[in-house]
């Protein structure tokens, strides 16, 4: 694990079960495709963030929800299996676990729909605890969108309040995220949500799209108002990291020798990051990290079976 202490981190956010079908092409509105099978693997962005960070050698905590039932049980399992702390895993009688039904094709494009779930139930009281037993053992808390803004909030704000350097992985973006941003996470959105969260700082709105600025345009203008480094993913084009200065810093994709499903490759790339930077890495040496392991992940069809382990990401 590159970096100059232990790399304990904490990840708070959604675990689903994803229930996969491969097929030749992406359905269109009210269209119907069929493919052979379906496959079910873990999923949800912060479990899957939790694995990838775990896998590429940190020790990880997850701080999340699932139901009472035998997906939620399964879930649980897999993730103690990558040597996951799930103590601070709420399981919620009356409630099923969020399930993530998804789409993909032979070039490794995907269709996702997810029912929340207990995902949707995620407390941040129980959040606010998870951060403050963390505190004096993580390096960093990684926190992703898929629960409750409440509970986001409590992460953002908690870490803050501890001193805890935090990663908000803005996926979905929602109302009210900005004001998170005075707390300085570093935020890393695709390019979809760099131009959502864009449009929702202030003096900007509806009014002024972010589509006519660049990429780097956008997220200096995100970095001016947390004051922190805003790192944009770009798929296959690898990633840029500005700083609030408006310094850019171009990092481009790992080696892809093949693509067959890019299903959790953003999730691997926030694990890795968030994992390396709990270590003590520098953000531009923890971001080629993520972005290399990103690269190889989409090698593999779902979520978690092409996150790579330590050794692999040797020399980055």
């Amino acid at each position: 694990m590159t970096g100059t202490r232990p790399a304990r981190l904490l990840v708070v956010g959604a675990v689903n079960v994803d229930l996969v079908v491969a097929a030749q092409r992406l359905p269109g509105p009210g269209e119907t495709v069929v493919g052979p099978g379906v496959a079910q693997h873990g999923g949800g962005k912060g479990a899957n963030a939790a694995v990838a960070a775990a896998r590429a050698g940190a020790e990880v905590r997850f701080c999340g929800a699932v139901g009472a039932d035998a997906m939620g049980t399964g879930a649980l399992d897999e993730l103690r299996v990558e040597g996951i702390d799930v103590t601070d895993v709420r399981i919620l009688a009356g409630t099923a676990t969020g399930t993530a039904l998804i789409v993909v094709d032979p070039k490794g494009e995907n269709q996702i729909a997810v029912g929340a779930g207990a995902n949707a139930e995620v407390d941040p009281t129980a959040v606010r605890r998870a951060v403050v037993r963390a505190a004096d053992w993580a390096g960093c808390v990684l926190v992703s969108t898929e629960i409750p803004p409440s509970a986001v909030r409590a992460v953002v704000e908690t870490a803050a309040l501890h001193g805890l350097p935090c990663v908000l992985n803005p996926a979905p973006v929602f109302a009210g995220i900005v004001d998170l941003l005075a707390h300085g996470p570093v935020v890393t959105p695709n390019r979809t949500e760099l131009e959502d969260l864009y449009g929702l700082l202030p003096n900007v709105g509806d009014s002024t799209s972010g589509t006519s600025l660049s990429v780097n345009e956008m997220a200096a203008a995100i970095a001016s108002v947390s004051h922190a480094s805003v790192l944009v993913t770009l798929g296959a084009e690898g990633a840029v990291v500005v700083e609030p200065s408006g310094e850019t810093t171009t990092l481009p994709p790992g080696r892809i020798d093949e693509v067959r499903d890019t299903t959790g490759a953003g999730d691997t790339l926030n694990g890795v990051l968030a994992g390396s930077l709990a270590g003590g890495a520098s953000l531009t040496a923890a971001a080629l990290r993520g972005v290399a392991a990103a690269s190889m992940s989409v090698a593999h069809v779902g979520a978690r079976a092409g996150m790579p382990r330590a050794e692999s990401l040797m020399g980055v």
